[in-house]
């Protein structure tokens, strides 16, 4: 049985919570075409050994779309019949903040995109607000403008997820009768 996503799904959590394979069972659940958008770069050997596990996990079933900029053009070129996993909005958010560029412009880039996908689009995104105010003025803004991408995101969305030690919380919307 096939699942009816939304048009556009948040989900949301902490590091290592779980997030991704909750989204990945979302999608997967959908019976469509999967197109999983990775905005990660594999800038470490740690790094590497995460993406390589990601896509271990993911096995042959899923396409891989890299774009750790352009959402854009990733999301445009996903078929009508198909359904997209972006993970994740955080690395996204920050190869732009450390590569200097307009988080705003980018941001109504995304936001855009978002809407003009043809197919649906599930989204990761981490939660920073639990945790404390960083002493680090770079981390600082990090967290400010991740909070605020977040609560655009999940103003959008028709539906919004919250994953804590692997388990899902509807923050918004229902899920899809026969997922998680």
């Amino acid at each position: 049985m096939s699942i009816k996503l939304p048009e556009f799904t948040l989900v949301l959590g902490g590091a290592a919570s779980g997030k991704s394979e909750a989204a990945e069972r979302l999608v997967a659940g959908s019976g469509r075409a999967m197109t999983y958008i990775a905005t990660a770069t594999a800038g470490d050997d740690e790094m590497r050994a995460k993406i390589d596990a990601h896509r271990a996990r993911r096995g042959a079933r899923w396409s891989t779309v890299e774009a750790p900029f352009d959402l854009t053009e990733a999301l445009a070129g996903v078929p009508a019949a198909g359904a997209v996993l972006v993970d994740c909005a955080s690395l996204w958010l920050s190869n732009h903040l450390l590569s200097g560029h307009d988080l705003a412009r980018e941001q109504a880039r995304l936001l855009d995109a978002i809407a003009a996908c043809p197919a649906p689009v599930v989204m990761v995104s981490n939660e920073v607000g639990s945790g404390g105010v960083s002493d680090n003025a770079l981390a600082r803004q990090f967290q400010t403008a991740q909070g605020r991408l977040n609560q655009t995101l999940a103003a959008r969305a028709g539906l919004v997820v919250l994953v804590v030690a692997g388990l899902v919380q509807v923050l918004k919307g229902r899920m899809p009768e026969g997922t998680l």
